[in-house]
């Protein structure tokens, strides 16, 4: 007989809550792993720090419960103080102590005697490789050595839940995916459940081990990142991690004719709109209808006559606009490498049907 399933880590269950009448937070459910990080992404304003104040304690829902392990921290009418959740707290702002030293700040909050708090610094200043500095003040520190202090400091108590409400924003490029991977390593090695609020996709898709794209106040979609990516539940979802080309038709015995052939739209009511919707990296550029030219698709289906209106270079790719012979609207192309045709030039454009989306065309 197997064992008993342990319950997740982190538990919320149906958080609501509202401000002036309006819900900016609406219904939202998760689970988190020990040791897994999900994150909560969505644009600025659609709930994603209100909730994390809620699970921290900073904040109190009107509708909903949290649990650890199993057990309640709070609902509506019972609360576990904040301090006592065992949940840290990660923020942009790294909120060290100026006036104590780099040490002192790590073991800042600790019940424990002077000599063990000492030693807990030590061992997590180790761990970040800033030992040396522990009796420095944060002033002489970069930011991303600030960062990792903040990081220490919120594993010395040896939380079992980790809340990161976009740690990582104020730091340079450069030094930003080292530091986050570094991040993320000592926070799975010591089987920590990690709740990171981020509104950049690119962030979420590298540190996730599970992404909850949120909008309005509800979360829309939860899965892996491949998933959340290649099975995107609606328009909005799609085009939050990148750009899209969209193609509009009307339903007629569940297809839509358009100019690159006819698209299925199973259980779609005759003469309702739907959107196609595919990104630039799976349009095929032709020179000619004989599929020869850059980035052929090797997808069956009808080619549309483009002019190219705009390229340029991106680096470890080439973006090419064309205004489209059929309508004049505009799709966008991506090309590996550079490939910089003239503006006005004539080519023919396919599609990747395996990677188009049929949506209801929103009101």
């Amino acid at each position: 007989m197997s064992a008993a399933k342990r319950p997740p880590r982190l538990e919320i269950r149906n958080l609501t809550r509202q401000f002036d009448g309006q819900r900016v937070v609406d219904d939202v459910s998760l689970s988190i792993e020990a040791g897994q990080v999900t994150c909560l992404l969505g644009p600025s304003g659609c709930g994603k720090s209100t909730t994390l104040r809620m699970i921290a304690g900073v904040d109190i829902q009107d509708t909903g419960t949290i649990h650890v392990d199993g057990k309640l921290i709070c609902d509506t009418m019972f609360r576990i103080p904040p301090e006592r959740r065992s949940i840290g707290l990660m923020f942009q702002d790294f909120a060290l102590f100026p006036h104590l030293s780099v040490g002192e700040n790590v073991a800042f909050g600790l019940r424990r005697s002077g000599p063990d708090k000492r030693a807990t610094a030590q061992r997590l200043l180790d761990r970040v490789g800033l030992l040396h500095y522990i009796d420095h003040f944060p002033h002489h520190l970069s930011g991303g050595e600030q960062q990792r202090v903040a990081l220490a400091r919120a594993l010395a108590p040896q939380p079992k839940i980790m809340l990161m409400d976009e740690p990582f924003s104020g730091l340079d490029n450069r030094l930003r995916d080292g530091i986050r991977d570094e991040t993320l390593d000592l926070l799975k090695e010591e089987g920590t459940a990690v709740l990171l609020v981020t509104h950049e996709p690119e962030e979420a898709m590298r540190m996730a081990d599970e992404i909850a794209l949120m909008r309005g106040g509800r979360i829309v979609q939860q899965g892996a990142p491949f998933n959340i990516y290649n099975a995107p539940v609606d328009k909005g979802a799609m085009a939050f991690f990148s750009d899209v080309n969209v193609l509009s038709g009307t339903v007629n015995g569940a297809l839509t004719e358009t100019p690159f052939g006819q698209f299925l739209a199973p259980g779609v009511p005759d003469g309702a709109r739907v959107d196609i919707v595919f990104r630039p990296q799976h349009v095929g550029i032709d020179f000619d209808r004989g599929g020869r030219g850059p980035n052929p698709t090797a997808i069956a289906g009808t080619p549309a006559r483009g002019v190219v209106r705009r390229a340029r270079f991106m680096g470890a790719e080439s973006l090419i606009e064309f205004d489209m012979d059929h309508d004049g609207s505009v799709i966008k192309a991506t090309v590996p490498n550079v490939f910089l045709p003239k503006v006005g030039t004539p080519l023919w454009l396919s599609l990747r049907r395996d990677r188009c989306f049929v949506f209801p065309s929103e009101p």
